[in-house]
């Protein structure tokens, strides 16, 4: 400021103060900016990296805590700032609760994204797949692999007769409670809340006309589910279920013994047999359905929708035989008459030479 004396202009001198009070509001400045930037990027900063872009999906197992869940993500290298994640997952409440399942993360997420994706259970469901298997085990396996449910503990429960009565199955019929299909669950879905799903969804696939179809044939539900997967076993070709389903139900009706050799694999615990011979039909076997006359206790694998429905919408025919055909396709040929069936019979066991199939 500029004062006016005896016709001049002095300038007032700056206070000593001046400069560094500038220089204090200048460092503040710049510090509150810094703090800002860092907030901005910690908060809406880009701060989960995914190879190659994309999308990738995290298992948080039931029972995980902060730890653990830091581990899952470090181990893949997910989150690049560790320390910005770690400290808003505290004031998020992240660290102090974890909720397991299945979660799909976006390359590019910011912490605050991350967290309220982990922190609100915001999962991803599985489509899981339930095939048309053989055995418990590879049913166990198959389900274990897919979601969190322990193979072990499946495997316990699908031969626990108390649990299984709350199904009003048996261990023998415990694949009456799975429809091969594919389901979406939680992916952190327990062992026994699997079962009980698909103890549900079974009921939904039992609906009133299939129950009466069955009635109709005179099979409970369980007797059609046996009888379905032995014609799983026997072929593939789904256009020819229906008339298998009908040569079975004659003979069912005569009461003869079925004579299915998926039954004989079965009772021996040997699938891979390829020729069924005379030692083999020699097993005291409930299974043995050269033996027993009937229906096996229950069914030998887990059938397709297609072999269920097979025997539901069995074709009425007069046929007693069938035989894999000889040109090896997966086919069959039936037969009314014992006659017949032989020469059938004769012209396959050649084929079977042909090719040193023993």
């Amino acid at each position: 400021m500029a004062i006016y004396i005896h016709n001049k202009y002095y300038k007032r001198p700056k206070s000593p103060l001046h400069k560094p009070i500038i220089y204090v509001l200048l460092l503040l400045t710049g510090i509150a900016l810094v703090v800002l930037f860092y907030l901005v990027k910690v908060f809406w900063g880009p701060n989960v990296w995914v190879k190659n872009g994309g999308a990738t999906y995290v298992n948080i197992p039931t029972g995980s805590n902060f730890d653990d869940l830091k581990g899952i993500l470090y181990e893949r290298g997910l989150v690049k700032d560790r320390l910005a994640f770690e400290w808003m997952a505290r004031q998020r409440g992240l660290a102090k609760k974890v909720n397991p399942g299945r979660y799909k993360l976006q390359d590019g997420m910011s912490n605050l994204q991350l967290i309220r994706l982990l922190a609100g259970g915001y999962q991803e469901p599985v489509r899981l797949v339930v095939n048309a298997l053989r055995t418990k085990e590879q049913l166990a396996s198959k389900v274990s692999s897919q979601i969190e449910a322990d193979s072990a503990e499946l495997m316990r429960l699908l031969h626990d007769p108390d649990f299984l009565a709350g199904y009003n199955v048996k261990r023998e019929t415990v694949f009456v409670l799975f429809i091969p299909n594919t389901y979406e669950l939680w992916w952190n879905t327990s062992a026994k809340s699997f079962i009980d799903r698909m103890a549900k969804e079974a009921q939904k696939f039992w609906n009133e006309e299939r129950l009466k179809k069955a009635a109709a044939i005179g099979l409970t539900r369980e007797q059609v589910v046996t009888l379905a997967s032995i014609i799983e076993q026997e072929t593939n070709k789904n256009d020819e279920k229906p008339r298998m389903a009908g040569t079975y139900i004659n003979r069912l009706k005569l009461g003869w013994p079925l004579q299915a050799d998926p039954t004989l694999k079965f009772a021996l615990g040997d699938w891979s047999l390829r020729r069924i011979l005379s030692v083999h039909k020699e097993i005291d076997s409930p299974y043995n359905t050269y033996k027993y006359s009937g229906l096996p206790p229950g069914p030998i694998c887990l059938p397709s929708i297609a072999s269920i429905d097979a025997v539901l919408n069995y074709e009425k025919n007069k046929y007693l035989f069938f035989c894999a055909r000889d040109d090896m396709s997966g086919y069959h040929v039936f037969s009314s008459t014992y006659e017949q069936h032989q020469q059938n019979a004769e012209r396959y066991r050649k084929a079977l030479n042909r090719l040193g199939i023993y």
